[in-house]
Order: C-alpha cells, then sequence, then structure tokens
C-alpha cells in the first residue's frame, strides 16, 4: 500500500532504514545480515541515496518520502501495489517524477497496480484498464485508451466534459446537475439516476447490472442494455 499522504504515513520517529526494513524483518523475508544491505538497495532504487537510511522522515521533501513510501511497499516483495491518490498531494512537477519512476518499477519488476485517483489525466497516464465509480459502485471499465476515446456512461462522459483542455477556443461548461446522494443511503435503482438527463422510470427502479459493451468494455447503465423505459425524466 501505498498513501496519499507520505508524511503522515511514515513514523515520524523511526529513521527510514527502520520504516523500509519493518516488514521484510518482521515476516522474515530477509535475512538480518541482509537487512541493512537490501533497505540501501531499495533507497537506490527509488532514486535515493543509501546513506539516506539514518535521517528522519522530517528531513526530506514530499517527493523523497513518497519515494521511501514507495521503497517501504518494494520491500515487501509484492505482486501487487495499492496506490491509494499516491501523487495527489505533491507540487505537479514532482508528480510528474514519482509516476515516471513508478512506471519505470512496474515494467523493470513487473508488477500489477491498482491505481485510485480522481485526476484523470494521471489515470491516463499510468494505467492499462480504467474503472469508472460512482458512490461505490463501477459503472464503467474499459481499455484507457478506449474509454476516453469514447465514453460510454453518462457519468463516465460528464467527468470527461468537465476536464480542463488547454485549447483556445471557447467552450460550453455544462456541469453535472444536482447534489451527490449520501454514499450510506443511495438512491433506488441506479444511483446516478437522480443527476443523469437521459434516465427513465427503469433507471429509478432497477439497479443496472455491468454488462459487455465491446471487446473489453463493461457498462453499467440501462442505455445500454435495452432501454431506460417508456420515458425520460
Amino acid at each position: 500500500m501505498i498513501h496519499q499522504d507520505p508524511f503522515a504515513s511514515l513514523n515520524p520517529r523511526m529513521k527510514v532504514g527502520e520504516t523500509i526494513s519493518e516488514g521484510p524483518r518482521t515476516h522474515g523475508l530477509v535475512p538480518s545480515s541482509e537487512v541493512s544491505a537490501q533497505t540501501r538497495a531499495l533507497l537506490q532504487q527509488v532514486g535515493l541515496e543509501g546513506a539516506y537510511a539514518d535521517r528522519l522522515p522530517h528531513q526530506f521533501s514530499g517527493g523523497q518520502r513518497q519515494r521511501i513510501a514507495i521503497a517501504r511497499a518494494l520491500a515487501m516483495q509484492p505482486d501487487l501495489l495499492v496506490l491509494d491518490e499516491a501523487v495527489a498531494s505533491l507540487d505537479v512537477s514532482i508528480q510528474a517524477q514519482v509516476l515516471n519512476l513508478f512506471l519505470d518499477l512496474r515494467r523493470d519488476l513487473g508488477l500489477t497496480a491498482l491505481f485510485i485517483s480522481h485526476d484523470l489525466s494521471v489515470v491516463r497516464h499510468v494505467c492499462d484498464r480504467v474503472a469508472i465509480m460512482y458512490l461505490g459502485r463501477v459503472v464503467e471499465l474499459a481499455p484507457a485508451d478506449e474509454l476516453y476515446a469514447r465514453p460510454e456512461h453518462p457519468y463516465t462522459k460528464a467527468l470527461f466534459t468537465s476536464v480542463p483542455t488547454l485549447g483556445t477556443g471557447r467552450r460550453a461548461f455544462e456541469p453535472v446537475q444536482g447534489e451527490i446522494p449520501s454514499p450510506i443511503d443511495p438512491p433506488p435503482g441506479c444511483a446516478f439516476h437522480p443527476r443523469c438527463p437521459f434516465a427513465g422510470p427503469r433507471c429509478r427502479a432497477e439497479i443496472p447490472r455491468l454488462t459487455a459493451a465491446g471487446a473489453g468494455r463493461r457498462v453499467a447503465c440501462h442505455l445500454n442494455d435495452g432501454g431506460v423505459g417508456a420515458e425520460a425524466a
């Protein structure tokens, strides 16, 4: 697991070398005689000097702390990494450095990663497949290139419409109407129906299933499985 805030996820009283080696030592993944060498090698792998193992977290910048968090995760010899908004708290230039490091490590180590983010540009840069969620439910799942080229679910389309662009032309911005329902008391039927311009009677009564909508794509929307009903809201 790699958390959003690297400062909060690191023990301020432990040297970073102790933080990185704690998991392997506890689970017996590395012989005691090799712990120090492995820790320094991991720091070098994420772009830091091995001598930094003797420093405390407050002596590092935000980007360096996130690199330490990545090293700690890699120390457990994982098959799967979970990155929860792992670059959201970093400056844009530092984000790029950490993302490029992550991509290099994923390629070199053959890792699988679950990357959680609200930043659609970052998701497109790092992900092979993308799942769009609304109120805890997956509403669309597709290969990244296909999803960004041709979104299907009304919520996915609304998300992409709201992304800022660098184009000089003028365009009308149409935000999603209505308020986000309570996640602990979602509306019946499709959770997005109170805000969807295409919602009909079926949307208000029946939860849509995640069904196939082309090669490698799955969409949870009644528009894709027979229609929304006799009337449009």
